[in-house]
């Protein structure tokens, strides 16, 4: 999918959110990279083979709980 030079990383190796964002919608949270990976706001991802990697953001564990 990418024509960049160099090209970007594929969707399967480490570093696959280095791809260019070729769609960017921040107002719902996610971005299409242009190796086929939806990567979210939260860092989670969705792979194109359909694979999910689950969200890496901490958790604040002091935020104060809501009212």
């Amino acid at each position: 999918m990418c024509l960049h030079q160099p090209a970007c990383p594929a969707a399967d190796a480490p570093d696959r959110e280095a791809a260019h964002v070729v769609a960017a919608h921040s107002e719902q949270g996610w971005s299409l990279l242009c190796n086929g990976v939806v990567l979210f706001e939260d860092n989670g991802e969705i792979l194109p083979d359909g694979r999910v990697i689950h969200p890496r953001r901490p958790i604040d564990a002091k935020a104060p709980a809501a009212a």
